[in-house]
């Protein structure tokens, strides 16, 4: 599971839960990003010139619960967790184990039109570190109401 994040041009912020995200090329190196169309994020998103994008560990599952659990049409998530500004002021989350900033290079639409694909060119990423907990998997949070309806 992933924690995506993006700020606008004006400052406008945020970040969501996602489960459908994958490296998509060696070369060039490229990262993809689905979104939900229904949000907050999705709609920061569409306006921002890069996202980050942070990996959870499956100790991780209360960080999991406020992105993916809460939405950004009345809770500012960013507010409530420490980061600091990453390449296009893209928020980088404290904490990580792995993380990337990528330039949005497209946007694709998925088939069924409720996501929408941010194709990533890596511009600034995690150092390797030593091992930690496991990662966090679809799977451990099955039981997550969502902020928003997929």
């Amino acid at each position: 599971m992933y924690v995506v994040t993006a700020v606008t041009a004006d400052g406008e912020r945020a970040g969501c839960l996602v489960g459908f995200a994958s490296p998509c090329s060696v070369d060039p190196p490229l990262f993809m990003a689905w979104l939900s169309t229904a949000n907050h994020t999705y709609r920061v998103a569409r306006r921002a010139s890069h996202l980050a994008v942070r990996v959870l560990r499956s100790d991780q599952k209360e960080l999991a619960a406020l992105f993916g659990g809460r939405t950004g049409d009345d809770t500012d998530k960013l507010a409530r967790v420490d980061w600091r500004p990453g390449a296009g002021g893209a928020p980088v989350l404290a904490d990580a184990r792995a993380w990337l900033v990528g330039r949005i290079e497209e946007r694709f639409e998925g088939g069924g039109g409720d996501h929408v694909g941010f194709l990533l060119a890596p511009v600034e990423q995690s150092p390797s570190g030593p091992d930690g907990p496991p990662l966090l998997r679809l799977g451990d949070v099955t039981g997550l109401m969502p902020g928003h309806p997929a």
